[in-house]
């Protein structure tokens, strides 16, 4: 399969299973099922942020709506830029990094300070595909020191005069503003971003977003009607955040050990991605789906599937509570589950 025009988080691994498996329906819940006020505590809402409010204002409102108590963005947006502003909320914001790390897309209005020859212009753009070394802005959240960043397709949708429109997948903390700028210096002629707007942040696109006057009619028809329909279909499950992560699947014995912070070993695992690699950040879940914690690898995928012990990854964020299923383990192996 082609992975032109994708970014990280669309090429998916495949689900190898290395054991068999039965999950008993007394413990835990499918994560579109939970009752609605756990729904809305581990939920996410993608929000078209408009232009105007910065990310943080617009995180509080939708912290305000729903009258959670905490909410995170996953990736800061300038005031004026518009699309995807994925918010966690409640227990799911122990997943914003995982989600605020992954690749990013938008939709870039470049203005050039002259009209250039389109396939120059095409040519150049092209060229900044790939590592590109990017100085972050005066005004920014972080250390100005040069650093690299990843451009993985820029697509050129549109040329007309000193305008050009086109779309670019990038590494999270890419600066399109210095992007446009620095493609203006090698076009010779200068430029600057007109206008931005993101399209997806790691597994979210434009076609699950929802304003903010959405996100309160469906919260009104709730407290109002009674009526859940609405407030499920515009928040989604925690879930749909790691979607992009590689995956294990835990036996249910193997569950409340890691809610109590013990490592993952090998004979805990049901299922896992045919991608995983040491080191990386992981997700893992229940046999029905639950999301249980953030860890890190500690074997490839074909070094588990080859291994009957030693340990498969360590938590590094825990988001279900111990106790949702029942112990598997005894004092003795609270440390590392087997």
């Amino acid at each position: 399969m082609s992975t032109a025009g994708k970014l990280p988080s669309e090429v998916e691994g495949t689900l190898i299973r290395k054991s068999g498996a039965w999950t008993n329906p007394s413990y835990g819940c499918p994560p579109e099922k939970r009752p609605i006020l756990e729904y809305i505590e581990k939920g996410v809402v993608n929000i078209d942020k408009p232009s105007g409010p910065t990310s943080h204002e617009v995180a509080a409102w939708v912290k305000a709506i729903l009258g959670v108590h905490t909410a995170g963005h996953a990736g800061s947006l300038d005031p004026k830029v518009t699309g995807l502003l994925p918010t966690l909320l409640g227990k799911a914001t122990l997943a914003v990094p995982a989600l605020r790390l992954s690749g990013k897309e938008y939709i870039c209005h470049l203005k050039l300070h002259r009209a250039m020859p389109p396939k120059l212009v095409r040519q150049v753009c092209e060229e900044f595909t790939g590592p590109i070394y990017q100085m972050p802005p005066i005004k920014s959240a972080v250390k100005r020191v040069i650093r690299v960043r990843t451009i993985y397709y820029i697509e050129v949708l549109e040329i007309e005069g000193t305008s050009v429109l086109f779309r670019v997948g990038c590494e999270a903390g890419t600066y399109i503003r210095k992007l446009c700028h620095d493609i203006g210096l090698a076009l010779g002629c200068g430029g600057h971003m007109q206008e931005l707007r993101r399209t997806k942040a790691g597994p979210f696109t434009e076609k699950t977003l929802i304003t903010l006057h959405e996100l309160k009619d469906a919260y009104v028809f709730w407290k109002e009607d009674g009526d859940e329909s609405e407030l499920r279909r515009v928040i989604r499950p925690m879930e749909s955040a790691v979607s992009h992560l590689p995956k294990i699947i835990l036996r249910d014995s193997a569950v409340d050990a890691i809610c109590s912070g013990a490592s993952l070993a090998v004979p805990g695992i049901t299922s896992l991605d045919s991608n995983l690699a040491k080191g990386e950040l992981i997700a893992l879940f229940t046999l029905k789906g639950e999301l249980v914690a953030l860890a890190k690898a500690e074997m490839t995928t074909e070094e588990i599937l080859k291994a009957s012990t030693g340990i498969a990854a360590s938590p590094i964020r825990v988001l279900m509570e111990a106790g949702t299923y029942p112990k598997g383990w005894t004092k003795k192996e609270r440390n590392v589950q087997l």
